[in-house]
């Protein structure tokens, strides 16, 4: 007997969470149907208010294969299992004639460690000793960490997840370490003596008998390069907030070496291996931290070039003493106190060996840098120089059908960059437009199509002339619900200067002023650095009569109740507001975006990936800061329209949006808006509709 039609069972779903049908959403469901039956991968790009968690949950649960649906938010997490999901399977099982099952999975460390609850740590100055001491007294614990501490292990008695998103209020990340492990550090299910009543243990078998399985993007990363199954078996992945995937990824794959978790190490094997390796293990992390902070912050292109080859030589002398005490520490007996920390000791120094051997093989898919902290001490970091070859060879050529989607997937006006970003080529698309006539089909990287806009993609791609095994992909643009040109405008404010390095010119400050007066507020200010967001506050707090906020002054959920609340209140921050804010309604009709958000000139990663598409004959700060800038401008541009019924203005006083070579790409990425560079005209736009918006609430 066939399934009911993705139609008919979205009709059902959608009446399920109290929604109402939109062509967009059907015609990606019904995409994402197709992709599921051929096995052909599909990215989509489904714009907001579309509704598109549903367009593929409803395949997903129709096909009856395993899929892992990847999230980069734990909002968009909590949404899916706690609302969406459950609405949707009640929904969807009597015409299906069955009720799939559905669970959450996360990393080891998100989730508390009994053992470590019960037994403690082995370190970290005793500080759940301390919680665990004070419950005999009267008195609560002296510090802030105890009392976090003691709370967790009384949450322990309760939770029935021990997820640490389930803590209200939450924890800091120190008070969490002292009752979790990571993935090394962990004795075993089968070793530990709590391993019965493992939490982690738990949440992977509740996925392994899941028909859907919600985890986040670092999760699959781990499953998809890191040589270990943490994931269970499934034929579908589905990637939502993929705009978001690279930088994911990119992070999974990164590795670090510092003062403090190398000093964190010795202290760790101090009783456990012989005295005299326990010495040369010391020194050599000494001679490391005296020879990191001689080193020059920047990237590392030759190891005996940097400080005279005094890094190397420490790297190298770090590696051997580190390969000796994992020889000491291998030897581990049964499940003790002692085991365990044996156990965290040898995950903390596996650590150091890896990456300091990873540093020193020079290899050319690999970016080294020493990356400076006022707080913390310089920090050796090592970072794939792509990962589109990663992802293509352990997501896309393992035989599952992938589904990329988000609201920003076309940048320039097309797929490509995105996609080879992932690692799907554009020689691999089925669906491929025709190309204008003159214009290189299958442009490489770097190369620019007839339109004068960058083919602009990840660097290192192979030839498809040379690789006929490509993956096979097709994409769809299913719109969004939006009237663009008629509900917003993208002002451009073209008559400014261009930004320089010396701060906020008096000029963008002024311009800003007025753009916001004649808001009446309702402004939501995105700025390129926190710097400039709270210089900005300060300069306008005492030039309008209009309550400025800024983040870092409270917590985020704070400001936003603020924002929200005051159609006069303005929210000024940085990068998490350009992404992760929705306000609908008439509290935001001005989003203000300071200057173009390109990569900082010194970012050691991102110009190395310039310098490779460079090396290429490609134009790498097309390919490379461009696409990163316009990927970022079009997330910032989408938090003015969250409704059908929202209006309002994008101003961005950055002139280069208007006059630079790049900028009809840039401009091309964002929501189709009415596009002005009038100041005049907006300023009395913007009036208008502050005189005709409802009262906030």
């Amino acid at each position: 007997m066939n399934p009911p039609s993705v139609r008919d069972l979205l009709r059902a779903a959608v009446a399920a969470v109290g929604g109402s049908e939109r062509a967009g959403q059907v015609q990606m469901a019904e995409a994402v149907a197709d992709a599921l039956e051929s096995g052909e991968h599909l990215l989509v790009q489904a714009g907001t208010g579309t509704g598109k968690s549903l367009a593929y949950l409803v395949p997903a649960l129709r096909s009856g294969k395993r899929v892992v649906i990847a999230t980069a938010t734990l909002a968009l997490q909590r949404q899916l299992v706690e609302r969406d999901l459950p609405r949707t399977v009640k929904a969807l099982a009597p015409l299906l004639g069955r009720e799939p099952g559905y669970a959450t999975l996360k990393g080891r460390h998100n989730y508390l460690c009994l053992h470590r609850v019960f037994e403690g740590p082995p370190d970290d100055q005793g500080a759940l000793f301390e919680a665990l001491s004070t419950t005999l007294s009267t008195t609560q614990p002296a510090t802030q960490l105890g009392r976090d501490v003691l709370r967790l292990r009384e949450w322990a008695q309760d939770t029935e997840t021990g997820d640490r998103d389930d803590l209200s209020p939450g924890v800091g990340d120190r008070a969490w370490g002292q009752v979790s492990v990571s993935a090394r550090e962990c004795l075993g299910a089968a070793r530990c003596p709590y391993g019965d009543d493992c939490f982690a243990e738990l949440a992977r078998e509740q996925a392994r008998l899941a028909d859907i399985v919600v985890t986040n993007h670092a999760l699959l990363a781990l499953d998809a390069i890191g040589g270990v199954s943490v994931l269970p078996e499934h034929d579908v992945v589905i990637v939502d907030e993929a705009h978001e995937l690279v930088s994911r990824v990119t992070t999974a794959a990164t590795a670090e070496l510092g003062p403090g978790p190398a000093e964190r190490a010795v202290q760790r094997c101090a009783r456990l291996v012989d005295e005299a390796v326990v010495d040369g293990f010391q020194a050599a992390v000494e001679d490391f931290v005296a020879a990191l902070h001689t080193a020059r912050p920047g990237r590392i292109t030759q190891l005996d070039a940097a400080a005279d080859g005094a890094l190397g030589k420490a790297l190298w002398a770090l590696r051997d003493a580190a390969r000796r005490v994992i020889s000491e520490l291998s030897g581990a007996g049964g499940v003790t106190e002692e085991d365990a920390a044996r156990r965290q000791a040898l995950a903390g120094v596996e650590s150091i060996f890896e990456t300091a051997g990873r540093v020193l093989a020079e290899s050319e898919h690999d970016v080294a840098w020493i990356e400076p902290s006022d707080r913390y001490g310089p920090v050796l970091r090592v970072a794939p120089l792509l990962v589109s070859g990663l992802l293509r060879d352990k997501l896309f050529s393992v035989g599952r059908t992938v589904v990329i989607t988000s609201a920003t997937l076309k940048l320039g006006g097309d797929f490509d960059t995105v996609a080879r970003s992932i690692g799907l080529h554009p020689a691999g698309r089925l669906d491929r437009p025709r190309p204008v006539a003159g214009s290189p089909a299958g442009a490489h990287v770097g190369d620019r199509a007839s339109d004068g806009q960058p083919g602009a993609g990840t660097a290192g791609e192979a030839d498809p002339e040379e690789d006929q095994d490509l993956p096979l992909w097709r994409a769809i643009d299913v719109g969004s619900p939006f009237d663009y040109r008629r509900q917003g405008i993208l002002y451009v404010a073209r008559h400014l200067p261009a930004p320089g390095r010396d701060g906020m010119h008096p000029a963008v400050l002024d311009e800003l002023a007025e753009l916001m007066q004649a808001a009446g507020g309702r402004t939501l200010g995105l700025f390129s650095s926190m710097r400039a967001a709270r210089a900005a506050a300060e300069a306008l707090r005492g030039r309008l009569d209009l309550p400025i906020a800024c983040q870092g002054e409270d917590s985020l959920p704070e400001l936003l109740r603020r924002f929200t609340g005051d159609a006069r209140t303005c929210l000024f921050g940085t990068l998490s507001l350009w992404q992760g804010v929705d306000v609908p309604g008439p509290a935001c009709q001005l989003v203000v975006i300071d200057r173009i958000p390109f990569p900082r000139p010194d970012d050691p990663l991102m110009s190395a990936r310039q310098q490779e598409v460079d090396a290429r004959g490609g134009n790498g700060f097309l390919a490379v800061a461009a696409s990163h800038a316009a990927l970022l401008l079009a997330q910032g541009a989408g938090r003015l329209i969250r409704s059908t019924s929202d209006r309002g203005v994008v101003a961005v006083l950055d002139s280069r949006l208007a006059t630079a070579r790049y900028a009809g790409f840039l401009r091309s990425s964002l929501p189709d808006f009415w596009y002005t560079t009038d100041p005049v005209r907006v300023r009395r736009s913007l009036a208008a509709i502050d005189a005709s918006a409802p009262p906030v609430g």
